[in-house]
């Protein structure tokens, strides 16, 4: 594939990603059953990955045409801002789960099962977070080489922690609460986004210009 069709297709796998990222939001709160703080927290986490992709996805267009975005542009400026949010939200939930475990809701589970989701979530928050504000930094200047190198390796690492935590999420781990009871619609609908996810973040890294050579 060409330069120009493989930008093309990971916008069309972006913007993809995007749509069902609010549907995922709207099917967390549609399976609660009930607006608890749980399902509440869960789909606005989502809203505002969402709303993070969106104006990533954006930016993104323009650093891999190699068009300068200028600070002042708005979606810039729209996701250096929302972005710490984002992560704060991530690792707070991140923090619940930690202490659900530690209150003793898991000990009839795998101790290894357990360990790789805490593992593979937490690394996960870290490695979209470096995608999104490594971009958010080097937008300004899209044809530094350094730029370019750190926003492929974070993509890289970004996608193989999107596959594996959706392995994580969707194989049932006995023992732990919520997740030996998820129906198959779920599975489904969170394999289907962990999926994309990765297809997303690797077509991304292919879209991104090689770096030139000084």
């Amino acid at each position: 594939m060409s330069a120009t069709q493989w930008r093309q297709a990971a916008l069309a796998a972006l913007w993809a990603l995007v749509v069902a990222t609010f549907t995922l939001a709207a099917y967390s709160l549609w399976r609660a059953g009930t607006i608890d703080a749980v399902s509440v927290l869960q789909a606005l986490r989502s809203i505002l990955a969402g709303l993070i992709l969106v104006w990533w996805t954006q930016v993104f267009t323009r650093y891999t045409a190699e068009d300068t975005v200028p600070d002042t542009d708005g979606m810039l400026r729209a996701l250096r801002m929302g972005l710490p949010w984002l992560t704060s939200l991530r690792l707070a939930m991140w923090l619940l789960l930690l202490l659900s475990l530690g209150s003793g809701m898991a000990q009839t589970a795998s101790p290894v099962a357990v360990t790789a989701l805490v593992t593979i979530s937490g690394a996960f928050i870290f490695a979209k977070n470096a995608v999104f504000g490594t971009l958010a930094k080097w937008a300004v200047t899209p044809k530094e080489a350094l730029g370019r190198v750190r926003l492929v390796q974070w993509l890289n690492v970004a996608a193989a922690l999107s596959l594996a935590l959706g392995v994580v999420n969707v194989v049932p781990i006995a023992g732990l609460p919520g997740s030996d009871t998820l129906d198959v619609p779920s599975m489904v609908i969170y394999g289907l986004h962990a999926l994309l996810d990765t297809a997303a973040m690797l077509l991304a890294l292919k879209a991104v210009p090689p770096p030139m050579a000084p």
